[in-house]
């Protein structure tokens, strides 16, 4: 079976900084683009980043981009999202998503994973 699951989010101060993770379980991510969206409450879910699968194309969200560093391990199976500098406006349900290519489109992806919640507050 062909998973997705993310983990490292949690409460944080704004300034602070988190790292998520997006392992890879019944599949191996080599060939795949993962692609990181995030979702508030009462919001369109917003396309964040995205690594190909050399790990050479990276492209990041003009909300987030010089904040947020994109990188993958495909040793380990997973995809890293570090995020500096948080702000207020970041707190979301953070989710990978696996395709072939990178796109800012969510219906372009075929896996997901369930999400890790990313709370900023003082």
């Amino acid at each position: 079976q062909l998973q997705l699951v993310e983990s490292g989010g949690g409460l944080v101060q704004p300034g602070g900084s988190l790292r998520l993770s997006c392992a890879a379980s019944g599949f191996t991510l080599d060939y795949y683009a993962i692609g990181w969206f995030r979702q508030a409450p009462g919001k369109e879910r917003e396309g964040v980043s995205c690594i190909r699968s050399s790990g050479r194309i990276t492209n990041y969200a003009d909300s987030v981009k010089g904040r947020f560093t994109i990188s993958r391990d495909n040793a380990k199976n997973t995809v890293y999202l570090q995020m500096y500098s948080l702000k207020p406006q970041d707190p979301a349900v953070y989710h990978c998503a696996a395709d072939w290519g990178c796109s800012k489109y969510g219906s372009d992806y075929n896996y997901w994973g369930p999400g890790t919640r990313v709370t900023v507050s003082s």
